[in-house]
């Protein structure tokens, strides 16, 4: 045998080896058979980094990217939300709407990319609905992997082997030359699945418990459920054109919490500050401490009309992507000990509205803003999560006894989600036109995603870059 195929295979098998073994990591055994290879003398060192040249690799990186702009702008968890509302209690529903969405997007992007947006999906609803998250991870990988033959850019083969025939003089693939073949097994995948999911257990093991609490723990714990209010600024309202700091809300026992301006994509939640500026048709969040008629009489009085809190009745925690709490704890040298919740103005120093003390067990009801501050008082804080997050290095003060497991669920970008739907469709757009090579298309769509802020430059486009570096070196 020639001693160089010798050698090649012996390094193929070893490669294998730890692949099975996982002994190192998948891709560091890649990278040693790619720096090892040079020294045998059987390929140079342009040739093994010729292959990050190709178009097929630079293609799939971008098409990463774009699969993180649609996770941290939160696109992926709504559809994830919608999957499961539309799936009602049907099992059998949401799996086939599971498997048909997961073959969507994965015809639009690499399938490993699709799996890693899907995975937090899939446990968010196997949580929500208390299944064993294994019976929807299997029709996940078998719907990512038939995804693959539905389009030219849904998998790395299609892209090789279209690459090959148009480097050999032949005609290359179109974008939906694999779609009739594709989506036919796709049906099937998904008829075999709600058969063979039978074979799978319906019983999850126990999962560790995060003893973190959450919003609506404190919502109940502080008994803030009847103190929510929130009321829209007709037209006529007196407050219409005033700035916050002229009028006089807390002392009338109203806490602005939050302001609501424009709707559907252009709505925004803003934070008040004494320079904000009212305007009509703005919706006000507020924890009030006045009777329940005393409410009614000051709506009709500043002409606000009473909006719903949120679709599940609750509004901090409709609005947990953007409004958060934490609970903090006033040690013995803090300054603000003797004070009123009013005088200690902790809204003008942190940005965040006390809604929440308590002495010891005590909550304290009634009379919160004038109830004066002890040592080892606990008040629970809110506001915008970019305060809270402040908070661990302000200590001088107040120190941070609790952060809600809500903090870990928070979007990067959730602002951005119109943005990166409009980037994945006209990416689509151009590669089903052939306008541009799918390869610049995708690079568009990634300039785009880093351009409008769907993505973090320096994280999402590392690979891009040692990718880009790579192929400088083999082109050199």
């Amino acid at each position: 045998m020639n001693p160089d195929l010798t050698v090649t295979l012996l390094m193929l098998a070893a490669s294998i080896a730890m692949f099975v073994i996982n002994r190192p990591r998948m891709d560091a055994v890649a990278l040693l058979v790619m720096v090892s290879m040079p020294f045998t003398g059987i390929i140079t060192v342009n040739e093994a980094l010729a292959g990050f040249a190709d178009p097929s690799i630079v293609l799939i990186a971008a098409l990463f990217v774009i699969g993180e702009g649609l996770v941290r702008t939160g696109v992926a968890r709504r559809l994830g939300d919608w999957l499961d509302a539309k799936a009602g209690r049907s099992e059998n529903r949401l799996l086939i709407l599971l498997m048909a969405a997961v073959g969507g997007l994965g015809s639009l992007m690499s399938s490993t990319a699709v799996v890693a947006i899907f995975i937090p999906v899939v446990l968010r609803i196997a949580q929500n609905r208390g299944m064993a998250p294994r019976r929807l991870m299997m029709p996940l990988s078998f719907a990512a992997l038939i995804s693959g033959m539905l389009t030219l850019v849904a998998t790395a083969p299609n892209l090789v082997v279209n690459a090959e025939l148009i480097r050999q003089g032949a005609q290359g693939f179109r974008f939906f030359s694999f779609t009739p073949f594709g989506l036919p097994l796709l049906a099937l995948g998904i008829v075999y699945m709600l058969f063979a999911r039978g074979l799978l257990s319906k019983t999850s093991p126990p999962a560790v418990a995060d003893r973190r609490p959450r919003l609506q723990r404190w919502i109940e714990q502080y008994g803030l459920a009847d103190r929510e209010k929130r009321g829209r600024i007709s037209a006529g309202s007196s407050l219409v054109g005033k700035r916050l700091d002229e009028l006089s809300l807390r002392s009338a026992g109203v806490n602005l919490l939050a302001i609501e301006r424009g709707t559907g994509f252009a709505a925004r939640v803003l934070r008040p500050t004494a320079q904000t500026q009212l305007q009509a048709d703005d919706v006000l969040l507020a924890d009030v401490h006045i009777s329940h008629d005393g409410v009614n009489e000051l709506w009709r009085s500043l002409k606000l009309e009473a909006r719903p809190l949120g679709e599940i009745g609750n509004y901090f925690v409709d609005r947990s992507q953007e409004i958060g709490a934490a609970e903090v704890i006033l040690p013995a040298e803090s300054t603000l000990i003797g004070q009123t919740v009013l005088e200690a103005r902790i809204r003008s120093e942190y940005g965040l509205t006390v809604i929440g003390l308590r002495h010891g067990s005590k909550v304290v009801a009634h009379g919160l803003l004038r109830e004066r501050l002890k040592i080892g008082d606990t008040l629970l804080l809110i506001g915008f999560w970019s305060d809270i997050r402040d908070l661990q290095s302000k200590n001088e003060d107040i120190v941070v006894l609790n952060m809600p497991a809500e903090l870990e669920e928070v979007l990067p970008a959730a602002r951005r989600a119109p943005h990166a739907l409009a980037v994945l469709g006209l990416v689509v757009a151009l590669m089903i036109s052939g306008v541009v090579p799918n390869v610049q298309a995708a690079l568009i769509g990634c300039l785009l995603m880093g351009l409008f802020g769907c993505v973090d430059f320096d994280g999402a486009y590392r690979t891009v870059a040692v990718i880009s570096k790579n192929i400088g070196v083999a082109m050199h």
